[in-house]
């Protein structure tokens, strides 16, 4: 997945009410970016760790700059909850996902459970419906390991009992955690941050759901899916 435009290099000066970012460009502008990420974002809103912003022309939008990689201890960071499933889009078309190859058609956002939308159903004549949900990793606080979630993520839990209700229902799903870091080699849920969440993910995996993680490739120019890491049940 390309950004949508050239990237611009700079410092964060601090993020706030969740949405906002003040940056400083390496040309000496101060500026306020859009943060595409709702969590907590631990470690990553940090002042002074180098930031890169894309830049819109929309005349709609009320900030023009939106925040999208940080930089720490020299590895990349995509902060953009948007980009995953942008980026499983393109490794879905491209058969990159190999867990998930083979399927005639990729439906987006379609209604289940209750009052939800998957974010991808993957359909075949001759194969049962797959019910795809994605979920951005960002945290790591610890050696190499990427964890999620960063907060307490109610939605997320619900998600989780609706995907294990398809697969009652006779049908595959699955549960894709999308590592926008360089310098993660595995993942875990977070059970101190969200025991619900840690436990719900051991359960649905259980009761037939598949968890899959995969690492991205990140530059200054694109974020790719690269490779799959394992998942460490954080219960036993």
């Amino acid at each position: 997945m390309l950004f949508p435009s050239p990237l611009v290099r700079g410092t964060l000066v601090s993020r706030y009410k969740r949405f906002f970012a003040d940056v400083v460009l390496e040309d000496g502008t101060p500026i306020t970016a859009h943060c595409p990420n709702p969590g907590a974002m631990l470690g990553l809103n940090t002042p002074g760790l180098p930031a890169w912003v894309s830049r819109s022309d929309d005349p709609k939008r009320k900030l023009a700059h939106t925040l999208e990689l940080v930089e720490v201890d020299g590895g990349l960071v995509g902060i953009n909850t948007m980009h995953p499933n942008r980026i499983v889009a393109e490794a879905l078309a491209e058969g990159a996902i190999p867990e998930v190859s083979g399927y005639a058609t990729h439906r987006r956002e379609v209604k289940y459970g209750a009052n939800s939308r998957v974010d991808f159903l993957l359909d075949h004549p001759e194969r049962a419906r797959c019910w795809l949900e994605v979920k951005n990793v960002h945290l790591r606080r610890a050696g190499s390991l990427a964890e999620f979630p960063d907060c307490v993520a109610a939605r997320s839990l619900k998600h989780l009992r609706e995907l294990t209700a398809m697969v009652e229902a006779g049908e595959r799903a699955v549960m894709l955690f999308v590592i926008q870091r360089t310098d993660c080699d595995a993942f875990q849920a977070c059970a101190d941050l969200d025991p619900a969440y840690a436990h719900g993910l051991t359960e649905a995996a259980a009761r037939g759901v598949e968890v899959l993680a995969y690492r991205c490739a990140i530059d200054e120019t694109e974020v790719t899916l690269a490779d799959r890491v394992p998942w460490l049940s954080s219960l036993p």
